[in-house]
């Protein structure tokens, strides 16, 4: 009888038990209902003596109107003005204080400032007048002073705690788009780029078109081809003009370098302190000049984030046609220790390269170990 092993199968089981408590942990959701439970939790510690307050309710029946209120908590980011009513109405009912905490920090938190002090203020102004009539409990403060020094903190010191987090979702959600506008604006000039190597490359081509029909008109100028050479000349010359408006933001930028200008970039990155070897096909300098430049910016980009994250560490760059396609692949071992003073970086220079082959037809992935980065980029040869 064969009996299979164990360990793998609880290995694979503790990995979804990970995933599932992560990704519970991350979710809103999981938040908003153990704040429910932590708030009901501490409206419990009160259940004995609500219920011998206030002759309406008995122990069970104070338990369940504290469950709901509660529960309002789990609509805090939607619908937060519901919590802080039935907040206000537990302390003219049953003179709980422990709901409004989280209701303000609620409103704070998912409404801004000005709701936020809307709110503390509309509690402080509520609980005094409640203060002011006859029937407040005398263990809830029973002098005015008493009173402001428990009220007033609980009000401001809440609702100041989610106007603070507030903002800090505010600051994070714009970095949050300021990289998203970073990487869309690489995306776009990488874009930009190719047009303007597809203007170089094929203007090129199409100049010398051009040039040879004419000159072939001229030679067979007393035959029957005369015609057809001009013909050829004239559709190359409104070829070359399309292409001329459709590309209308050349600028003055040089086309991308071909596979030639990577010695000069591996050296450019050995004097920078990361050592680069380099090893390319005997067929690379017969693609096309687009996918050059394309070889070029792949390895240009690889090379620049190795120097930030990976200095001082080899760079292995392959460089190699396999029957169809092309493969370019870039890797680099990773420091034991991370730098002191972390490099500045938008993140946008792998979407500019995707882009880049994404646009010849290819596929760029990049994987990431604890001791190696690679870079690989797999695209047609022609």
């Amino acid at each position: 009888m064969h009996v299979k092993p164990v360990a793998p199968a609880l290995q694979r089981l503790r990995a979804t038990g990970r995933k599932l408590s992560e990704s519970w942990a991350a979710s809103p959701r999981a938040h908003d209902v153990l704040t429910a439970l932590g708030c009901l939790g501490l409206m419990a510690l009160d259940l004995p003596g609500l219920a011998s307050e206030d002759n309406s309710l008995n122990a069970p029946q104070a338990a369940v109107v504290l469950t709901g209120g509660a529960a309002t908590l789990l609509l805090r980011r939607r619908a937060p003005w519901l919590s802080y009513l039935i907040a206000l109405l537990f302390i003219g009912w049953l003179h709980e204080l422990t709901l409004i905490q989280f209701a303000l920090y609620s409103v704070g938190r998912y409404r801004g400032r000005r709701a936020g002090i809307l709110a503390t203020g509309g509690y402080v102004l509520f609980a005094l007048a409640l203060f002011s009539l006859p029937g407040w409990p005398e263990q809830r403060a029973d002098t005015l002073s008493a009173f402001l020094s428990l009220v007033i903190p609980i009000g401001v010191l809440v609702s100041a705690v989610g106007i603070a987090a507030y903002r800090h979702d505010l600051v994070r959600e714009l970095a949050v788009r300021r990289g998203e506008a970073a990487v869309y604006e690489a995306v776009e000039q990488e874009r930009r780029s190719v047009a303007r190597d597809v203007h170089d490359f094929v203007g090129r081509e199409l100049t010398l078109l051009t040039v040879r029909s004419e000159v072939l008109s001229m030679r067979a100028r007393e035959t029957a081809y005369a015609k057809d050479f001009e013909e050829l000349a004239d559709t190359a010359r409104r070829a070359h003009l399309v292409l001329n408006e459709i590309i209308v933001q050349r600028g003055e930028r040089a086309s991308t370098p071909g596979v030639d200008g990577l010695t000069a970039l591996a050296d450019e990155s050995g004097r920078a302190g990361s050592p680069v070897r380099l090893v390319m096909g005997p067929d690379a300098r017969e693609l096309s000049p687009l996918r050059q430049a394309a070889v070029y910016r792949v390895v240009q980009e690889c090379l620049t984030n190795a120097s930030k994250h990976a200095r001082g560490e080899t760079i292995e760059v392959s460089i190699a046609t396999d029957g169809p396609r092309l493969r370019i692949a870039v890797s680099n071992g990773l420091p034991a220790r991370t730098p002191v003073r972390a490099p500045v970086s938008t993140g946008s220079g792998t979407a500019s390269m995707a882009e880049r082959v994404r646009s010849l037809g290819g596929t760029l992935t990049a994987t990431c170990t604890h001791d190696s980065y690679e870079v690989v980029a797999v695209l047609p040869r022609s």
